[in-house]
């Protein structure tokens, strides 16, 4: 896989985000042109486009903010239970003093920190946007 993509309002915050949890921005652009659009389907577009890369430099995320054409649906607030995009799970360290710093940087635990066998300890945070992701620390 060479990368998961996650289409944004506001593109710094997003950044800042995920510069918490370890992620390191790789650059930062944007796409348009007649090839962008034939790629995706949407034609005439334009994307403000920042990608990251995890700690262990082998995968990235790719966020997106669309300038043109504009965003047409909305599923930041769907279940974890919901069909299509779930989230995004990244492995942490210090899962606690993790957490203690983006719930004080306006992040909100989903549920509880929990604890998988002898394996994991777990959590979903609502991050900006409140787009869902998932904290594994192995234990």
């Amino acid at each position: 896989m060479n990368n998961v993509g996650i289409v944004v309002e506001n593109l710094d915050d997003a950044i800042s985000f995920f510069r918490e949890i370890g992620l390191t921005l790789e650059g930062k652009g944007i796409v348009e042109g007649e090839w962008a659009g034939r790629v995706t389907g949407l034609l005439d577009q334009q994307v403000e486009v920042a990608m990251m890369v995890t700690p262990d430099g082998h995968s990235r995320l790719e966020l997106s903010r669309f300038i043109r054409p504009e965003p047409i649906s909305d599923h930041r607030n769907a279940p974890v239970n919901s069909l299509g995009y779930l989230r995004v799970m990244f492995r942490v360290d210090h899962l606690d003093e993790l957490v203690t710093r983006l719930v004080r940087n306006g992040a909100t635990l989903e549920g509880e920190i929990v604890q998988y066998e002898d394996v994991y300890r777990l959590c979903y945070i609502r991050g900006p946007e409140r787009l869902l992701i998932g904290l594994a620390e192995k234990i």
